[in-house]
């Protein structure tokens, strides 16, 4: 079975990073490139899993990982930031991502 994954990621190269590497899985998979996007994305289409950068334009991560959860959407979201200190990190938490890690460099 394959799984339907939506990557959301302003810089077109590690965006097609992340692509490449979860096609290999195989996943299916959709870009958006900045929040309203993802948004769009995720009401229209279910997803097996999301793949979020923190640092977006027009809307940012944290948000629309918060707007996500508030339409009850409870798929598994994972945060890519470029900080990698806990500080950084504790607003995923309080936006109920599912997991973070650190985007390549």
């Amino acid at each position: 079975m394959t799984r339907r994954v939506l990557v959301v990621e302003d810089d077109p190269d590690i965006a097609h990073l992340v692509e490449l590497h979860l096609r290999d899985l195989p996943c299916e998979v959709d870009v958006a490139h900045d929040g309203a996007a993802a948004l769009d994305a995720v009401l229209a289409q279910a997803y097996d899993a999301i793949v979020l950068d923190i640092m977006l334009p027009y809307v940012d991560g944290l948000a629309v990982c918060q707007a996500i959860r508030q339409h009850r959407i409870y798929t598994p979201i994972l945060m890519l930031t470029a900080r990698s200190t806990e500080l950084d990190r504790a607003p995923t938490r309080t936006r109920r991502a599912t997991s973070h890690c650190a985007e390549p460099c």
